[in-house]
């Protein structure tokens, strides 16, 4: 079909015959869209009250940055270090593990490059990688990786930098260094290089980028002093701690005991299968993404036995949808366009919404209540990492309808789970291309 002049006509005639198109003229000439199309009356929904929930600390601040996935994961870990440490506020080092994430994520760009380097330049493979270079955002199992490796240090051990909470420039700064490399690996591999010699190439290039990161995130410690006073008002000195042992001694996460659960109801991922992702990943040799994939309900249980154990989850959504920012709630329907526009994605099912690209996981969050009516949840209690200026000092409301909707993952003990659901994870898992929805990360 071509725009014809008959069709343009047609179209600015019904245009301005129709009052509401006149008023919606005149009240975007002067606001942000979504708050034309507020829906006051659906913003009502959101009460911040909750039966079931965990005490926490006060809220982080991952600034202009997309870390959310590593605050998340260290919101939960510093409770557990808090209770150890007898400390009403603590907080750890989101610089530190953020360093380690980018070196690895550079090597991980390094070692995809040579593993394809017999692929077409314009192969979509190869675009794929090349065009998504590094970034701040990963996944659940992206950042065990890193702790596994590297463990974790207190905030005070390694401070937040303008780099680290600013990280636009540098992310591009080193994605034109990565870029460069990828582009002479393949140059020199088809001229004929020996492995050896691409291998220096990837070497000389991971030291221009550690250099990069050091001076703009710092030099991590490899080892430090922890000081505090506890709420008893005692003075406590622990000397000579490294990264590793003191994750080991005041979190001790156990990692192998949670597994994560994804709910993508699309026609190829049927539930009750383990799925991972083909070169998602930041740690060369570490664990490969895995989800099981489950309903809705499992979900559900698993995170509300959870908190009912005095723990928070760690989950994934796609906040682009229905989120007032300013007040902090996650309601279904918030924003309504129908009056103005006509149909919209809105009424659309999460299948539809996966498949077209409507809607992915892009931010992660920590879980730390619900509130229950006649044994059903109707909402729950989140832990942001925006600062404490948005929302009830920082923490969020979702809804259990948006819950249904927009919610894509969450991390919880295998025990909680379907054991024939478990036993999945002993079986091959079921590998998706890089782009597929449940490929994203979140930042």
């Amino acid at each position: 079909m071509q725009i014809t002049s008959d069709m343009l006509t047609t179209m600015n005639d019904a245009y301005r015959a129709n009052p509401v198109m006149k008023a919606a003229a005149l009240a975007m000439g002067h606001q942000p869209l979504n708050e034309v199309v507020f829906n006051c009356e659906n913003a009502a929904k959101g009460r911040f009250l909750f039966n079931h929930e965990v005490e926490t600390m006060k809220v982080t601040n991952q600034k202009s940055s997309g870390r959310c996935w590593l605050f998340a994961a260290l919101n939960l870990f510093r409770e557990i270090a808090a209770k150890k440490m007898n400390v009403e506020f603590f907080e750890l080092s989101q610089n530190f593990i953020a360093y380690y994430d980018k070196l690895e994520k550079a090597n991980y760009f390094l070692d995809s490059i040579m593993q394809t380097l017999d692929l077409p330049k314009d192969d979509r493979m190869v675009t794929y990688i090349v065009s998504t270079g590094i970034q701040d955002g990963g996944q659940w199992d992206m950042m065990a990786n890193l702790v596994k490796k590297y463990g974790l240090v207190p905030k005070a051990a390694m401070p937040e930098t303008f780099q680290s909470e600013n990280t636009r420039s540098l992310n591009a700064a080193i994605n034109i260094k990565l870029r460069r490399a990828a582009a002479i690996l393949r140059r020199e591999y088809r001229g004929g290089a020996s492995t050896e010699a691409l291998n220096s190439i990837c070497r000389e290039t991971l030291a221009d980028v550690h250099d990069m990161l050091t001076a703009g995130y710092g030099c991590p410690p490899e080892s430090f002093d922890l000081e505090y006073k506890d709420k008893d008002d005692n003075f406590v000195r622990v000397a000579g701690l490294t990264p590793k042992t003191f994750f080991d001694q005041y979190i001790a996460f156990p990692f192998d005991e949670y597994t994560s659960v994804i709910h993508s109801p699309t026609d190829d991922k049927p539930f009750g299968r383990n799925y991972t992702v083909r070169f998602l990943g930041n740690v060369v040799g570490g664990d490969a993404i895995s989800y099981l994939n489950a309903d809705l309900s499992v979900m559900k249980k698993a995170i509300m036995e959870t908190i009912d154990a005095g723990e928070t989850v760690w989950f994934g959504s796609d906040v682009g949808w229905f989120m007032d920012r300013a007040n902090g709630t996650l309601v279904n329907d918030l924003t309504d366009y129908s009056p103005l526009f006509g149909g919209m994605a809105f009424d659309t099912t999460k299948e539809e919404k996966l498949d077209y690209r409507m809607s992915a996981m892009n931010h992660a969050m920590t879980i730390t209540g619900y509130h229950e009516v006649d044994g059903q949840p109707v909402r729950w209690k989140i832990q942001n990492s925006w600062g404490e200026d948005r929302g009830e000092k920082g923490y969020y409301m979702m809804t259990d309808e948006w819950f249904d909707n927009f919610v894509y993952q969450a991390v919880v003990k295998k025990s909680l789970l379907p054991a024939e659901l478990v036993a999945q994870l002993e079986k091959p898992p079921i590998t998706l291309d890089p782009w597929d929805p449940m490929g994203t990360l979140a930042d």
